[in-house]
């Protein structure tokens, strides 16, 4: 892909359109389930148990669980395979990436008042990389349905359904790609590349016509995103007596996401007229920053038996996008039919667009969780956690449809962890099992994620060694644009990840 030019504007007219939508939303909503390899091993189900770093981001009363000041660090590798299926054609993609994805400190103070019902308090800090958003993916096939034309078309006509009343040839021919908002933006990129045609006949000017030949397109698309969605976690907690701790979380998030996509059409419809084939390159750079934060509490029933409820908030995000277009085509443009040339044209487009800051919002979550502890031999533990991803939404003008799409294609998305570990000595032996339905109604567009994971540990006495493998598996059915051209590829993505935790207790 070619560099683009430094030239970097703001795009003002926001409530036209946005690079972002619905999926885009939902990166932020959903969460890796990362943390310690111990958490991994056993499916994230510590909501009743904490004593773990990362169980205090399930349940802020975790802390209070520890018994003395511990400080941990996690390595982990990240491998992400996604098999493909558009049109008949099969393909597979491969990425690993590593990384430190979590980091944290709990200082335990007993207190010296003997007489007092409150035995001890806990304050920590705690990072994690809640999303980690390395991937690739690749799709290949040949569509005798749809033509990329569809996407401009769908901007550049008439469109009820976002208000649009078709944008003028005038406005194409005058404006710059900068002066325009996202929407004619696209419709300006399909005209300078002669994908999409005015229709001469229409007095208004407001109509377009596809300028590639009926019949099959071969269409190849290739994403590669990085990045990450880490939380910083400030806690504080307090155990009242030995039967109930309760905890609190601030919580600080930080966001930076880098998708490159190149999508690529070809035909051999038509050796005189229209165009042959075209590349579409977008790069698209979100960043920002939200808050969020956590209530819960722990109550020891039995000296085995453990419950937990626990309160996440909506995380309130102020985000910003920067994006990158750049199009190409070629076919027989300018030449008479009678002696046809293949001739390139381009999008004027070396542009980066910086959009507005814009607010989202994603749903909160519920957890209530049970566990049994057989003494110092083992233990069982079950979180369940209901999250209604429908309340997702931005919080900024111009995206009416998009919260209205979440409204009406998002659902509530029930979780549940389950997890055992058996201790022999100096060893521990860990499983879980994970299963989060999909957040949408339909079930397809994201399904239903299903998780296996299992490790163990190692305990040196105030050093403590744990590694854990996690499997994951989904199924999406994402468009690859928009609008006007949604065909949607099958992806069946596996997650195979390896975690290494050192913990020291003082």
């Amino acid at each position: 892909m070619k560099k683009p030019l430094f030239v970097i504007i703001a795009a003002l007219a926001i409530t036209s359109a946005q690079a972002q939508g619905i999926n885009d939303a939902l990166r932020f909503a959903q969460t890796n389930q990362a943390g310690t390899a111990r958490f991994q091993a056993m499916g994230g189900a510590f909501g009743a148990l904490g004593g773990d770093l990362s169980a205090l981001q399930v349940n802020p009363a975790g802390s209070a669980i520890f018994a003395d000041t511990q400080i941990g660090v996690t390595l982990s590798s990240f491998n992400t395979r996604n098999k493909a299926s558009f049109y008949g054609t099969q393909t597979s993609e491969n990425n690993t990436s590593f990384d430190i994805n979590q980091a944290g400190a709990v200082l335990v103070f007993k207190n010296p008042v003997e007489k007092s019902g409150w035995k001890k308090f806990a304050i920590g800090i705690a990072y994690e990389n809640n999303g980690n958003f390395d991937n690739t993916s690749y799709v290949s096939g040949l569509n005798t349905t749809h033509s990329i034309a569809d996407y401009f078309l769908s901007y550049a006509n008439p469109n009820p359904r976002i208000g649009q009343g078709g944008i003028l040839l005038n406005t194409l021919d005058t404006y710059n790609f900068g002066e325009l908002n996202y929407a004619d933006q696209q419709a300006f990129i399909g005209y300078q590349t002669y994908m999409i045609s005015p229709d001469t006949n229409d007095p208004d000017n407001n109509t377009y016509y596809s300028n590639v030949p009926s019949g099959s397109y071969y269409q190849e698309n290739y994403l590669e995103s990085t990045g990450y969605n880490g939380k910083v976690a400030f806690n504080a907690s307090a155990q009242y007596k030995d039967f109930l701790s309760i905890g609190l979380n601030i919580n600080s998030h930080f966001t930076d996401y880098v998708q490159t996509t190149t999508f690529y059409e070809d035909n051999n419809n038509s050796s005189t007229t229209g165009v042959r084939n075209f590349a579409f390159d977008n790069d698209l750079h979100t960043y920002g920053n939200g808050f969020s934060f956590q209530f819960g509490a722990i109550a020891k029933i039995t000296n085995a038996l453990r419950a937990g409820i626990a309160y996440e908030s909506p995380t309130w995000y102020t985000l910003r996008d920067e994006l990158n277009q750049n199009a190409a085509s070629r076919g027989f443009f300018t030449t008479p039919v009678a002696d046809p040339v293949l001739t390139e044209a381009y999008s004027n487009s070396d542009i980066i667009t910086i959009f507005e800051p814009y607010k989202l919002k994603t749903p909160g979550k519920w957890t209530g969780s049970v566990a049994y502890v057989f003494n110092k031999s083992g233990l069982i533990s079950v979180d369940f956690g209901i999250k209604d991803y429908s309340n997702t939404r931005f919080r900024s003008n111009g995206f009416t449809l998009e919260n209205a799409d979440m409204n009406n294609l998002l659902d509530y998305a029930p979780e549940i962890r389950v997890g055992a570990e058996k201790r022999i000595k100096k060893w521990s032996l860990r499983a879980g099992y994970r299963f989060e339905q999909s957040p949408y109604k339909n079930g397809k567009t994201i399904g239903d994620l299903t998780g296996i994971s299992g490790g163990f540990g190692y305990s040196f006495g105030y050093t403590k060694i744990d590694l854990a493998y996690t499997h994951l598996q989904r199924d999406t059915q994402q468009s690859l644009f928009s609008q006007g051209f949604t065909d949607a590829p099958k992806i069946k993505s596996q997650n195979n990840n390896i975690a290494l935790t050192v913990t020291f207790d003082l």
